[in-house]
Formats: structure tokens, C-alpha cells, sequence
């Protein structure tokens, strides 16, 4: 049912893991490889047809800097920040709330409202880019920061919900009622005694949200037409002029726009790993 742990195979299977296993990560990174050294080319490089071989001339600093200064992209950059803080903040706090009440009390609606959050889950977004769209025209939400937050929050919460009442059901119930018979409220059973305990959870639900939010394209290109209210990830293409491409720059961008997801998750790393696991074992 579980793998077997390498240790346990024989000499040759640890040796072809051992040889396949930097070959396989390779490829798996060569994309990426290959972004940066589009984003340290020239744009004579890439027109002359240099887009796989070594570049001729390497300019990093360069085209990194041209990313801020011939396009918006700390607007960009700073709406990404506004769009994507907040709407962490609202859907990890719904969650929270919403979790709690579904894992701990008992009523007859419990179930199939829970039931509600899961099957939004599986709706593909898709099919309400118009309904979306137009909801946020009629209610003045197009093209702003505002509207993109709202709509995020929506569409995240319930998984956040799903997410978090798994993990606050799989706490023991003793130390609720325990709490009950000593008298503390319900808000203080939920803010002193449930949060620090899915404390890891959160953590690792905080991560996921934000890397899901900074790294949409889908709505960004959607719910927005002006540049002043656009995220990084749909900012890229304005480096794209009319009638030039320049993939040097807009690879250069996209690797900027990579790296806060990135650093968010080593930061969080810790925590990360513990929510994931919260659970797995007992005792």
C-alpha cells in the first residue's frame, strides 16, 4: 500500500535511483532553466534566433532593470500585494469561523452544508467568467482592487472551510467540553483553546492561499482592463509592445513575479510542513 523506502531495495535500485533521480530534476527544471536564460539575453540574440543556444551576451542587470522602467510593474507588483494580503486574511478568517461552527456543533443542516462547500469546490471557473463579469460591471467592482479581492475571498472559502473544519474535527472533543463545564464562552473556546492548537494548519493554509492568489492569471485578465488595478501576472504582458515581443523582459518579469510565492513558502516552511501533517500520527 506505501512505498518502500529506497534503503530497504537493493544495491541496484539505489544505484539507478541515485543516477536517474539528478536526470529527472533536471528535466523537470529545464523550463525554468530556460526562462532565465531568456531573461539574460539581448533582443538582438533572440531575433537572430539564439533562443536555445548560449547567449552571445548576457544582460542581467539590464533587462531587470527594464522591467520597472519601461512598464508599471511596481504597480503591478504593489496590486498583487493588495489584491492577495487581504483576501488571505478574509478567507483564512471564514474559514476559521465557518470550520468551527460545522466540526463542533451539531445541527441538522451541518452536513449538507458542508456538502455546499465541497461541491463548490468542484465547479470549474470557467463557466462563471461571464455571470462574474457581469456581476461585477452591474455592482461597479470592474477593473478594481476591491473587485478582485471580493471575488477571491468568494471562490477561497470554501475550500479554506473544507480545509480547516477537517483539521479542527480531528480535535479531541474532551477538551471543548471540558472547557464548557468550566465555564468559558464559546468565542473564547474558539480564539484560546481551537486556534493555537490548529495553529500549523492556519499556517499552512495561509500559504497555499497565497501562492494560489498571487499566481492567478485567469481573473486577473478578467475582472480587470486598466493598468491601474492589475496584478503582476497579467502586468507581464504589457512588456509586450504592439508590433516587438520582447520575451527577454517579459521572462525576466515572470521570474520576479516568481519569487514571493517562493519566498513565502521557505519562510513558512516550518509551519508548512507541520499543518500537513497535523494529525498523521498518534500519540
Amino acid at each position: 500500500m506505501f512505498p518502500r523506502p529506497i534503503e530497504k531495495s537493493s544495491v541496484g535500485v539505489q544505484t539507478a535511483y541515485k543516477i536517474f533521480l539528478p536526470i529527472a530534476l533536471f528535466i523537470w527544471l529545464l523550463p525554468l532553466l530556460a526562462i532565465f536564460m531568456t531573461s539574460v539575453r539581448s533582443a538582438a540574440d533572440i531575433n537572430s534566433g539564439n533562443v536555445f543556444g548560449w547567449p552571445t551576451d548576457f544582460q542581467i542587470i539590464e533587462n531587470y532593470t527594464a522591467v520597472f522602467t519601461q512598464s508599471d510593474a511596481v504597480t503591478y507588483f504593489l496590486n498583487s500585494i493588495k489584491i492577495t494580503l487581504p483576501t488571505v486574511a478574509i478567507s483564512v478568517a471564514l474559514a476559521c469561523l465557518a470550520g468551527y461552527a460545522l466540526a463542533i456543533y451539531r445541527f441538522r443542516a451541518a452536513l449538507p452544508l458542508f456538502f455546499v462547500f465541497i461541491a463548490g469546490n468542484f465547479v470549474p471557473f470557467q463557466i462563471l467568467m461571464v455571470p462574474v463579469r457581469q456581476l461585477s460591471v452591474e455592482t461597479g467592482l470592474y477593473n478594481t482592487v476591491t473587485g478582485l479581492v471580493l471575488f477571491h475571498a468568494a471562490f477561497q472559502t470554501g475550500f479554506c472551510t473544507l480545509f480547516m473544519r477537517n483539521f479542527i474535527k480531528a480535535l479531541p472533543m474532551e477538551l471543548i467540553e471540558s472547557a464548557r463545564i468550566d465555564g468559558v464562552g464559546e468565542f473564547r473556546i474558539f480564539w484560546h483553546l481551537v486556534l493555537p492548537l490548529v495553529r500549523p494548519a492556519i499556517a499552512a493554509l495561509s500559504v497555499l492561499i497565497f501562492t494560489f492568489i498571487w499566481n492567478d492569471f485567469f481573473w486577473a485578465t478578467v475582472l480587470t482592463n486598466g493598468e491601474a488595478s492589475k496584478p503582476i501576472t497579467a502586468g507581464v504582458r504589457a512588456l509586450n509592445g504592439q508590433f516587438v515581443s520582447q520575451w527577454h523582459l517579459v521572462s525576466a518579469a515572470s521570474l520576479l513575479a516568481a519569487v514571493p510565492p517562493v519566498l513565502m513558502f521557505f519562510l513558512m516552511q516550518k509551519h508548512f510542513i507541520a499543518g500537513l501533517t497535523l494529525g498523521a500520527t498518534k500519540g
